[in-house]
């Protein structure tokens, strides 16, 4: 259950955290880790100086926001940053463009699927299909099968739905698709921006800076 840290930091009594019954969680950084240094490292290995000037966690280009809203397939954005001057191929972007994504631990499932037993829980992502096709195969492989419908009643990526946090549309996309109620629905996500829109939309917005998602619960 959640545990009265998170009533704290949400200066909500323990009688409104009692009320809570829904759990939206990001992804990146608060379910696996993400290291953007390992793919900054391999595109400038591939010729890719300045990829950074291109994409960071705090600001990207159109073809990246692109690949996040589902406007342009994995495909075609290689063949955007080949444009670039560079000869890569899509195998070579797909493989650097995923290192950034941190491997899903078997702590973080059991806490997920026991989470599950005593709230309705989903995941909201800004994300695309390469990095979803690789997080998939990552699990698959480590844990034998797809996992993910253990932890989460419904995914919503970004690139599936069309919308991208902080945007407020795809909060109440959420909130409408899965008929929650913002006041009994708590989303945890590492980007304040993000928490400041999911307020706007009536929910509880947890920001998880330092601490890990294990914390917030007994």
């Amino acid at each position: 259950m959640l545990n009265s840290n998170v009533a704290a930091k949400l200066g909500i009594s323990g009688d409104t955290l009692k009320n809570v019954k829904n759990i939206i969680f990001d992804l990146g950084n608060v379910i696996v880790d993400i290291h953007y240094d390992r793919t900054l490292e391999a595109f400038r290995k591939l010729g890719f100086s300045n990829f950074d000037k291109l994409y960071s966690l705090y600001k990207q280009t159109d073809l990246f926001t692109n690949l996040e809203t589902g406007k342009i397939s994995g495909d075609e954005f290689c063949k955007g940053l080949q444009q670039n001057g560079l000869e890569l191929s899509n195998q070579d972007i797909k493989v650097a463009w995923s290192l950034m994504i941190g491997d899903l631990t078997v702590e973080t499932y059991q806490l997920l699927k026991n989470i599950r037993k005593s709230y309705r829980t989903f995941l909201l992502s800004n994300t695309n299909e390469i990095h979803i096709d690789h997080f998939t195969k990552v699990i698959k492989d480590d844990f034998g099968k797809d996992i993910l419908p253990e932890m989460f009643e419904k995914l919503y990526y970004s690139h599936s739905v069309h919308m991208r946090k902080p945007n407020i549309e795809i909060y109440t996309h959420v909130l409408n698709d899965a008929g929650l109620k913002p006041e009994e629905t708590i989303f945890v996500d590492d980007l304040a921006e993000n928490i400041e829109a999911s307020k706007k939309a009536g929910i509880l917005g947890y920001h998880l800076e330092k601490e890990k998602i294990q914390e917030l619960f007994n």
